[in-house]
């Protein structure tokens, strides 16, 4: 095989994400200028992928809505090392991905096809003291209080192939849900570090709570605006994900 053939976009990917993220540690620091430098450059290639660059096809009818017998969504591994892990999502029409969070981890999604609504949300720190939490409807059960993360939602967008991607880091848009927008759709995603439950990164899903009132004044410097209460729960049963090949270039890291 020749030795001039060039690499692949999705290769130039994968070994920009590895540059980027082999050193992000849990004492690395977000701002530092050499991780900044080389996210801009990992988010500028992922800017131009496409789908025809995986050769994924995109579907040419809307598609069926998730059935019992099928999941709602699949998923096309490609990569994975100690610092990143890359694949492609893809979600049936209607399909939705719950709101789950990337337990100190840096993420990049880029839309392949279709369209997506993400809705992204901080956590922020509880109240000093359990007064300051609000009453929710329905009630919370008592072993449910322990459970409650104090929130608020960063950033609300719909996303297409010509978008650029949306970027989550440990402390900024870290929990997000993504739907499926009139028909399906499909992404690539990078997360960094990978989720692995025996080093503390397990995903875990969460509902956003309505609440009915609050024992603190809205002025209160503990209250913050656009602030909801998320309870977590376990996955819910009507979300599943299954696998499907990657039919697209190989990837070596």
């Amino acid at each position: 095989m020749p030795r001039d053939i060039k690499p692949s976009l999705i290769q130039k990917i994968a070994t920009q994400a590895y540059a980027t993220f082999k050193n992000f540690g849990a004492g690395a620091i977000a701002d530092n200028k050499v991780f900044l430098d080389n996210q801009a450059k990992l988010t500028t290639l992922v800017t131009d992928i496409r789908a025809a660059d995986l050769k994924i096809t995109p579907p040419k009818s809307k598609g069926s809505k998730p059935s019992l017998h099928n999941p709602p969504v699949t998923y096309m591994h490609i990569c994975e090392t100690d610092a990143f892990s890359m694949g492609v999502f893809l979600l049936k029409r209607g399909a939705s991905i719950p709101l789950h969070d990337h337990p100190g981890m840096n993420g990049v999604l880029k839309v392949l096809y279709g369209k997506v609504h993400i809705q992204c949300f901080d956590k922020l720190d509880k109240p000093p003291d359990t007064e300051s939490v609000p009453l929710f409807d329905p009630p919370l059960l008592p072993f449910q209080r322990d459970s409650v993360t104090r929130s608020v939602v960063r950033s609300t967008g719909e996303y297409t192939e010509d978008s650029g991607p949306c970027i989550l880091s440990p402390v900024k848009d870290n929990l997000h849900q993504i739907d499926a927008v009139e028909g399906p759709a499909a992404f690539l995603d990078i997360l960094a570090p990978p989720y692995d439950p025996d080093d503390g990164r397990d995903c875990h899903y969460f509902k956003v709570l309505q609440s009915v009132s609050k024992s603190v004044d809205r002025n209160s410097e503990q209250t913050v605006e656009g602030e909801m209460w998320l309870l977590e729960v376990p996955q819910p049963s009507e979300f599943w994900c299954g696998g499907e090949p990657y039919p697209g270039p190989e990837v070596s890291v």
